[in-house]
C-alpha cells in the first residue's frame, strides 16, 4: 500500500489518472481509497463547500488557510491515516502542496506559516509520492470552458501562473518525492507513466 497525492491546475486530468490508477491496482486485487481535498470526510465537504462558493462572504487569504488546515486534520484522522493503517492504498486529489502552491504562491501568504499549518494539520504524515500534472493556466482555462467555475477557478490567470510556478518549485525542493507529468498528454500516456514510476519504484503490485 501506498500514499499518493495527485497535484495540479483545474482540468489538468487529476481526477482521470487517479480513477485510471484505482482501476488499475482493484484489477490486481489491492484495496484502495480515493479521496479529495477539500472534502473527504462530511465535515470536509461543508468546509468545501464554504470555500469554493461563489456567492455570500468570502474568506480572506488567511481565513481561507485556516479551512483548508481544518479539513486536512479532519480528512487525515477519519479516512487517509485509517486506510494506511489497514493496508489500503490511498489516491489523493490534492493535499498539503497544494496549500504552499495556491495560498503561498497564489495568494504571497508567508511560506513558513503554511509550512508549519501543514505539519500540525497532518501530524506530519507525507505521501509516498507527489503526483504533479503540469499544465499552463492557458490550457487550464480552455480545458474549463463551458462548465460553471468555482471560486478559485474564477481566478485571474495570473494567479493561477503563480499556482503553477509554486508547484514546480515544490518539485525542485524534492525531485526524489515528486513525479512530474505533461498533462498535456492523454489520459492513457500518463496512465502509463505513472505505472511505469510505480514499477520502478518497486511499489506496483
Amino acid at each position: 500500500m501506498k500514499f499518493i497525492a495527485f497535484e495540479g491546475l483545474d482540468g489538468s486530468g487529476k481526477s482521470t489518472l487517479i480513477q485510471g490508477t484505482a482501476s488499475e491496482l482493484k484489477t490486481k486485487g489491492q484495496a484502495v481509497v480515493t479521496t479529495r481535498e477539500p472534502g473527504g470526510t462530511p465535515l470536509g465537504d461543508e468546509i468545501r463547500n464554504l470555500l469554493l462558493r461563489t456567492t455570500g462572504d468570502a474568506p480572506v487569504p488567511r481565513a481561507e488557510l485556516l479551512l483548508y488546515g481544518a479539513a486536512r486534520a479532519q480528512h487525515v484522522d477519519r479516512v487517509i491515516r485509517p486506510a494506511l493503517q489497514e493496508k489500503k492504498w490511498v489516491l489523493c486529489d490534492r493535499y498539503s502542496a497544494s496549500s504552499v502552491a495556491f495560498q503561498a504562491g497564489g495568494r504571497t501568504l508567508q511560506r513558513e506559516s503554511i509550512d508549519w499549518l501543514n505539519d500540525f494539520a497532518t501530524d506530519r504524515l507525507r505521501p509516498d509520492l507527489w503526483v504533479l500534472l503540469d499544465l499552463s493556466a492557458e490550457d487550464a482555462f480552455r480545458r474549463m470552458q463551458g462548465r460553471t467555475l468555482d471560486r478559485f477557478e474564477r481566478e485571474a490567470r495570473d494567479f493561477h501562473e503563480r499556482v503553477r510556478a509554486g508547484y514546480r518549485a515544490l518539485a525542485n525542493e524534492e525531485p526524489r518525492n515528486w513525479l512530474v507529468l505533461d498533462a498535456r498528454q492523454s489520459a492513457a500516456q500518463l496512465q502509463t507513466e505513472l505505472i511505469d514510476e510505480l514499477q520502478t519504484r518497486g511499489w506496483w503490485p
